[in-house]
C-alpha cells in the first residue's frame, strides 16, 4: 500500500520561501508585518505545494469555516422523487466552488429538528451562513438564525430581517397567468392540487387561486394540499374525478404529480385534454416524456440557486440584506390543455367577447 500523501504545512512553505512560520502567517492571513514582496512570494510557495488553509484552525481563529449550511425538513425519500432541489443545488453548489466554499447539507424530519441543527453548526463553528427553504407562514427559524448571528438567505421567501436576505418568486403573478390560461379555453371548474401545508409558497399560490376565482366568477375551484408525491397527487385525482361534476382542469404544484394525473385519468379511461386538461408548475423533461406533453412553468432552478448562493456570499463579505425577485416563469403552453368538451362542442365564441362568457361582471372584473 503505497504511503498517504502528507499535507503542506505552514512550516514546509517557511522552509521553501526563507521566510519565518510568523511571517508565513501574516502573509496568507492579509495582516501586516511583512513585505508586500515577501507576501508575494509566500503565497507563490502555498499556491505551488498545494498548501490550504484548515477549516477547523480557520473556525477556532474566529476567520470562519469556508462552509455553508443547507437543511431540508421533508421526508429523505422525496429527494428522489422531485428534481427541483436536485437543480437548486446544483445552482449553489456552481457559485461556491468559485468562492472555494463547501456545502454542508442535511436532511431532517421537521423544523424542531432542523433548528436545533443550527445551533449544533453555530456552537461547533462548522457553518458561516444558511441557505433556508421552504419558507412557512408562522416560521421560528428566521428569528433562531438572527440570534445566533448566522447569515442566512431565504429561498422563496418575502421578508428580510437583519442578516436574512430573501429571494423571492413571484407566485401570485404565475398563477394568474396559469388561471387565465385556463380561462380562456373555456374551463369554469378549476382545482389546485397543491404541495406541503403552512409552506409559505403553497400559501400564496392557494391565496393567488382564491382572489382569481373571485375576481372570475368561479365557486368550484379550490386547493388541495399534498406531500408533492406521485402517490398522492394519483390519489387526489382519483378523488377528483370520482366527483359527480368533476373538475375538467387541474393545475399540479409540481411535474411528478402531473404525471401522475395523466395516468389515473387514463386508469378511467379518460383522455387529456380532451376530458381533463392538466397544468404542472414545475417544467422538467418529465413533462415531455409523458403522452400528451405536459403545458407547464417554465421556471430555472439552477439559476435560483445560483441567485441565492450570490446574495449569501455578499452578506458575508458584510452587504445590507435585501429582496432580490427572480423572472417570472413563462407558461410553456403544450398538448395537455384544451377547451373542456362543453365549450369545444359550442364552437368558438362570438365575435363581440373573444375567450369570455357573456356575464358583463366577468367582464368588468
Amino acid at each position: 500500500m503505497p504511503a498517504q500523501r502528507r499535507r503542506p504545512t505552514i512550516k514546509d512553505i517557511a522552509r521553501r520561501s526563507g521566510v519565518s512560520e510568523s511571517a508565513v502567517s501574516f502573509a496568507l492571513n492579509g495582516r501586516p508585518g511583512v513585505s508586500e514582496t515577501t507576501r508575494a512570494r509566500v503565497r507563490r510557495v502555498a499556491e505551488q505545494v498545494g498548501w490550504r488553509p484548515s477549516t477547523a484552525a480557520r473556525a477556532l481563529s474566529g476567520e470562519g469555516a469556508a462552509t455553508i449550511g443547507l437543511v431540508l425538513a421533508r421526508p429523505a425519500r422525496m429527494l428522489g422523487v422531485e428534481s427541483f432541489f436536485l437543480q437548486l443545488i446544483s445552482g449553489v453548489q456552481q457559485v461556491l466552488a468559485q468562492r472555494r466554499l463547501g456545502l454542508l447539507f442535511q436532511v431532517v424530519e421537521d423544523v424542531t429538528a432542523e433548528c436545533a441543527m443550527y445551533r449544533h453548526w453555530w456552537a461547533e463553528h462548522r457553518v458561516d451562513g444558511v441557505l433556508l427553504v421552504d419558507p412557512r407562514s408562522a416560521d421560528p427559524r428566521p428569528g433562531i438564525l438572527e440570534s445566533l448571528g448566522l447569515p442566512a438567505v431565504a429561498i422563496g421567501g418575502t421578508q428580510t430581517r437583519h442578516r436574512l436576505s430573501a429571494v423571492s418568486a413571484d407566485d401570485a403573478k404565475a398563477m394568474t397567468s396559469v388561471v387565465s390560461h385556463l380561462y380562456e379555453l373555456g374551463h369554469r371548474d378549476i382545482v389546485h392540487v397543491a404541495g406541503l401545508a403552512g409552506l409559505a409558497h403553497t400559501e400564496r399560490r392557494i391565496a393567488s387561486l382564491r382572489a382569481e376565482a373571485g375576481r372570475r366568477g368561479l365557486p368550484r375551484a379550490r386547493s388541495l394540499t399534498t406531500d408533492y408525491s406521485d402517490a398522492e397527487g394519483a390519489a387526489m385525482t382519483r378523488r377528483l374525478l370520482e366527483e359527480d361534476t368533476p373538475p375538467t382542469a387541474v393545475i399540479y404544484d409540481n411535474d411528478v404529480m402531473a404525471a401522475a394525473g395523466v395516468a389515473a385519468a387514463a386508469e378511467r379511461g379518460l383522455a387529456v385534454p380532451g376530458d381533463l386538461s392538466i397544468v404542472s408548475w414545475e417544467d422538467s423533461v418529465l413533462c415531455r416524456m409523458v403522452h400528451p406533453w405536459l403545458t407547464a412553468l417554465a421556471r430555472d432552478p439552477v439559476a435560483f440557486g445560483r441567485g441565492a448562493a450570490r446574495e449569501l456570499t455578499r452578506l458575508l463579505d458584510g452587504s445590507p440584506s435585501r429582496t432580490v425577485r427572480v423572472p417570472l416563469p413563462e407558461l410553456l403552453v403544450r398538448e395537455s390543455t384544451a377547451a373542456p368538451k362543453s365549450r369545444a362542442a359550442a364552437g368558438p365564441p362570438g365575435p363581440g367577447l373573444p375567450g369570455k362568457d357573456t356575464d358583463s361582471e366577468w367582464d368588468s372584473a
